[in-house]
């Protein structure tokens, strides 16, 4: 089977933390557009 043990905190998970970091800032930008788009549809009554 495995012949190394496991030992917390010793996988390199720069890769993960790269991506988590893209989808908040993805889910920012849209959070900001999505407003930005209530808000234009509120000032000219569409």
């Amino acid at each position: 089977m495995a012949e190394k043990k496991h030992q917390h905190g010793e996988m390199d998970i720069s890769t993960q933390k790269e991506a988590f970091s893209r989808f908040i800032s993805f889910g920012l930008y849209l959070s900001y557009a999505v407003i930005g788009a209530l808000v234009f549809l509120a000032l000219f009554n569409s």
